[in-house]
Parts: structure tokens; C-alpha cells; sequence
């Protein structure tokens, strides 16, 4: 019922605000907003462009640059925000400094991979930009692969949309239900890894990150 809601809603909107609609939808999903139907409206809106009097290039590039914003302002709220958090906060639900420093530890050797790959995973789309601030994931390399993730996605999935027409649309709240269950596997797959090389993580971490960390008694100031 919810997803049916939710994809109504998404071609609604779509079919009065066009390209508006796309930006908007796929920019808010991507600022820690899941399940808001971002990916629904650039399928809906590729599907229907002919009908619709709109341009596969412009869906594309409306879809592309909602997450590049969306999730860029999600990455600054983790980095001046999150972060402080953590440190403060974090050992009160179990993130202590070794913690802390295993997220920093992969953001800083595999955040190119997770904020590219995030982008076509439900949920983790919404939240990778706040995770990869939170992160301390270097600045630059945030921005080109979230814009790099961010215009394949649409790419990929505008013209594969553009291409079945409007015989996609009837399949979209499968689709979308489908990519949910995926990557609900995903994360327990890797919520696992992670919990049984744990004390692997925290001992690489600790070397890239030794002493304590800023905002910690006897650490650095943040």
C-alpha cells in the first residue's frame, strides 16, 4: 500500500512540474530522506517524456544534479555535524574511538566505492553523503564520485526507462520493491563482514589513526 502510495505520488508530481519534480524528488531522497521516490520519478518521467513534451536529456541531467546537491549537503552536514557527534556521543550507543576510527578508516580506503556504488542501493543512496562526511571522507574525492555515481545512475537508468516507455511503468513498484529486498541483503551482508573481521579493522584503523582522536580527552581539539 505504502509503495503504491509513494509511486502515485511520484508520477503525479512528475506529470505537473516535469523536470522540477525529478530534481526534487532524487535531491531530497539523497539528503538522508529514504524511501522518498526519487529513482519512481525518473523512471516515470523518462517513460513518459514523449507524452509528457519533455527532453531525455534534460530527465538525466535533472536527475543527476538533485543527488550531486542533495547528497553534497547531506556530506556537509556529516563532516561539520555527524562527526562531532560521534565523538561526543558515539560510546553512549556503542561507537567508541575504535569505532570512530573503522569509519573513518574504510571512508578514507573505500569511500570512492561506497558513494559511487550507494547510488543505485535504496537507503544507502540517502544516507552515503552523511556517512562519507561523518567519515572524514576527503572533500574532493566525495564530489566527483558522488557526481560521477549520480550521472550514471540517471544516465543508466533514464534511457533504459526512455527505451521500454510507458510498458515500464506498470512494473516500477516491482522494481523498486525488489531493489529494497536487495539491498536490505546488502547491508546484512555487510553489517556481518565487518562484525566478524572487526578486531582486523580496528587494529588497521588504530594504525592509520594512532593515539587519541580529536575531541577525545586528551586528543586534539576538533
Amino acid at each position: 500500500m505504502l509503495l503504491a502510495s509513494l509511486t502515485g505520488f511520484a508520477s503525479g508530481f512528475v506529470q505537473h512540474w516535469g523536470y522540477l519534480a525529478v530534481f526534487l524528488l532524487a535531491g531530497i531522497e539523497s539528503l538522508c530522506v529514504p524511501f522518498l521516490p526519487g529513482e519512481t520519478a525518473l523512471l516515470t518521467a523518462a517513460a513518459l517524456a514523449v507524452k509528457l513534451h519533455l527532453a531525455i536529456g534534460g530527465i538525466i541531467a535533472a536527475a543527476a544534479a538533485g543527488p550531486i546537491v542533495g547528497g553534497s549537503l547531506g556530506y556537509a552536514v556529516g563532516w561539520w555535524g555527524g562527526y562531532r557527534l560521534l565523538i561526543r556521543y558515539g560510546a553512549r550507543v556503542g561507537l567508541g574511538q575504535p569505532q570512530v576510527k573503522v569509519t573513518r578508516y574504510l571512508f578514507q580506503r573505500d569511500g570512492g566505492k561506497v558513494v559511487f556504488l550507494g547510488r543505485f542501493v535504496l537507503v544507502l543512496r540517502s544516507f552515503a553523503g552523511l556517512l562519507a562526511g561523518a567519515g572524514r571522507m576527503p572533500p574532493l574525492a566525495f564530489l566527483f564520485f558522488n557526481a560521477a555515481g549520480s550521472v550514471v545512475w540517471a544516465t543508466a537508468y533514464g534511457l533504459a526507462a526512455y527505451a521500454a516507455g510507458s510498458a515500464l511503468l506498470g512494473l516500477s513498484g516491482w522494481l523498486a520493491a525488489g531493489f529494497g529486498l536487495a539491498a536490505a541483503a546488502i547491508v546484512v551482508a555487510g553489517l556481518l563482514l565487518l562484525r566478524r573481521h572487526s578486531a582486523r579493522l580496528e587494529a588497521r584503523a588504530e594504525a592509520a589513526f594512532p593515539g587519541p582522536m580529536a575531541g577525545y580527552p586528551g586528543g586534539l581539539p576538533l
